[in-house]
């Protein structure tokens, strides 16, 4: 059934905020910036009582707080909804730990290095298929798949599962928050999905983090089953969307700026003009948003919070803040002062950061490259993602060779 009619649009965002409004994907920075105008932090009883701080004050201070807001919860959703776990994102210390040691070996710099030529390889091999065209889709022809190679990659999955990934994905956290029935389907089928991987790991154990996964132990006991599915149910939901959202954003964006990408195609591509490009995309566009359970009776940012409200971790709105950023609303290529909280902060700062990023410069490196004088398509709409990973599902491009 639809539940619609129980959703009308948002007419104020400070009393009555939704992230899964048709508004927020395409004007969420906008959103956040009204608000901040007028108090540091926005309420809603869309899903119970949950609150959205906009300042990185509020976010910074509830996302180190461990004592007062736990994980558990980590998106805001119908306050019944079933909740799997996915760690380390969804723990707390001291558990969190031990899970973050288990996966941060598979993210580690050197690692990275070493898939950078294949994934050049692997760009270069998309933008080749467009061969010819003189439109594209840069998200749905490029940008996409990018990060599914990646994550594969590194955990074993069949790349070939790719459209299944996506279809969980968008269930997930485009309708799961606001329809249970949608959520435990999800569940299901991702759990049996990956319970076929593990068990086939164990009997073929290959280098992979599958394998680490399914044979993993904590001092000499093995990890509890449904954690090691969680491992792996994280890796799909964070380690795809999340990337492909930020690499889009800054494709989008770099369609419409050809005066930035003539600055950056002139350049190598270790000029650290590219480094701080990729980040000032990650602090404007950063896609990620969290969110906490309330432990406790509480004030953020002088505002009552009560124990078992949901509480909005918009890191996106954090890196908007003017009392952060110096012109806060510019886009600046070569921004040198960047401290954004796209990753997050506190001890769940993502784990994937060095993918992400890789994955981000090389993309794109090698479109803008191979691309240099290409343009948005604006009798085409761009349609954007909202709630949890925001980013746009379509980038309707000119190629202009």
């Amino acid at each position: 059934m639809s539940h619609h009619d129980d959703h009308p649009p948002v007419t104020d965002w400070i009393n009555d905020w939704d992230w899964l409004d048709d508004q927020w994907g395409e004007n969420a920075i906008n959103i956040w910036n009204d608000v901040r105008e007028q108090c540091p932090v926005a309420t809603t009883d869309r899903y119970g009582r949950a609150y959205m701080p906009v300042t990185m004050e509020g976010v910074s201070a509830v996302a180190k707080d461990t004592e007062n807001f736990s994980s558990m919860w980590i998106s805001v959703t119908r306050p019944d909804g079933p909740r799997s776990p996915a760690p380390p994102i969804t723990s707390d210390p001291p558990e969190h730990a031990d899970h973050r040691r288990l996966l941060l070996p598979a993210f580690n710099p050197r690692k990275m290095a070493a898939m950078e030529d294949e994934m050049r390889e692997f760009c270069r091999s998309l933008i080749a298929k467009l061969d010819g065209d003189d439109s594209a889709d840069a998200a749905e022809q490029y940008a996409q798949h990018i990060p599914v190679h990646g994550i594969c990659k590194i955990t074993g999955m069949p790349e070939e599962d790719a459209d299944r990934f996506r279809d969980w994905i968008y269930r997930s956290l485009q309708l799961a928050p606001k329809d249970n029935e949608v959520r435990a389907a999800v569940s299901s089928e991702m759990t049996a999905y990956i319970e076929v991987l593990l068990n086939d790991r164990i009997k073929n154990p290959k280098d992979d983090l599958l394998t680490e996964v399914a044979v993993a132990k904590f001092d000499g006991v093995d990890v509890d089953w449904t954690l090691k599915v969680g491992y792996i149910r994280l890796m799909i939901v964070a380690g795809i969307d999340t990337t492909w959202s930020a690499l889009g954003s800054g494709l989008w964006h770099f369609a419409q700026h050809n005066d930035e990408v003539q600055r950056l195609v002139a350049v190598d591509n270790d000029d650290p003009l590219w480094g701080t490009a990729i980040e000032e995309v990650l602090r404007y566009y950063s896609p990620v948003t969290m969110a906490r359970r309330v432990l406790n009776d509480v004030e953020i940012s002088g505002c009552p919070v009560k124990a078992d409200d949901q509480m909005l971790l918009t890191f996106p709105a954090a890196n908007h803040d003017p009392a952060a950023f110096e012109n806060a609303h510019e886009f600046q290529l070569d921004r040198a002062k960047n401290r954004h909280v796209a990753f997050g902060l506190g001890v769940h700062r993502c784990a994937g950061s060095n993918l992400a990023r890789m994955e981000m410069s090389i993309g794109t490196q090698e479109w803008l490259r191979a691309f240099p004088n290409y343009s948005l398509d604006t009798t085409k709409k761009t349609k954007w993602a909202n709630g949890q990973v925001r980013g746009p599902r379509n980038i309707p491009v000119n190629l202009n060779r």
